[in-house]
C-alpha cells in the first residue's frame, strides 16, 4: 500500500525530493463507476511510478445534484482495490477546486477524481532545480485527440495512394 510520508521529518527538503504533481477527472456516464481502476491504479503505485495523494468520487444525479465522496464514504463493492489508499490520502483539494470540477461532469454520471505525484519524474525534476530551471509550462495531449490525429493521419495516406 502507498504512504504519505513527511519529507522534512525524514531529513529531506521537499524541493530534492518531490516529482511533479498531475490531477485528472474520469468521467463515467450513467454512473457506472465501480472501482474496476482501482487495480491499475495500485499497479503504478507498487513500480513506484505515481504516489496517490489524493482521491474523491464525484456523483451527480439526472437533476444535477451533486454528491461528492471520500474513499471512507463508500462501499467496498464501490471501491474494489481503491480502498487500500484510504490512509495515504492528502487533502490537497480545496471545496471550489471540488465545485469547479463537478461543474464539467454530466447530469446522470460519476466521476473520480484523482490526484497523484509523478514518482518516476522526482530525480529529473530535482536535477533541473539543482541547476537553477524551473517549470515555467506544462500541458497534455488527451488521448482521443490524439487518436483523431492518427485516423486523420491514416486517411490522409490512403486518399493519397488512391490517387497513384
Amino acid at each position: 500500500m502507498t504512504e504519505i510520508v513527511d519529507i522534512e521529518a525524514a531529513g529531506a527538503e521537499p524541493e530534492d525530493t518531490l516529482g511533479p504533481v498531475d490531477w485528472i477527472v474520469v468521467e463515467f456516464p450513467g454512473s457506472r463507476f465501480n472501482g474496476s481502476i482501482g487495480p491499475e491504479i495500485a499497479s503504478l503505485v507498487e513500480q513506484g511510478v505515481v504516489r496517490v495523494l489524493d482521491l474523491l468520487i464525484i456523483r451527480k444525479d439526472a437533476d444535477g445534484a451533486l454528491e461528492v465522496f471520500e474513499i471512507e464514504d463508500l462501499e467496498e463493492a464501490e471501491l474494489g482495490e481503491l480502498r487500500s489508499f484510504e490512509t495515504a490520502l492528502a487533502t490537497l483539494l480545496s471545496e471550489d477546486d471540488v465545485t469547479a470540477v463537478a461543474e464539467a461532469v454530466e447530469p446522470g454520471s460519476s466521476a473520480a477524481l484523482l490526484v497523484w505525484e509523478n514518482l518516476w519524474a522526482a530525480p529529473f525534476g530535482s536535477a533541473v532545480r539543482r541547476a537553477g530551471g524551473q517549470l515555467i509550462a506544462s500541458g497534455r495531449i488527451p488521448t482521443q485527440t490524439l487518436l483523431a490525429a492518427l485516423e486523420a493521419d491514416r486517411a490522409d495516406e490512403t486518399d493519397d495512394l488512391e490517387g497513384i
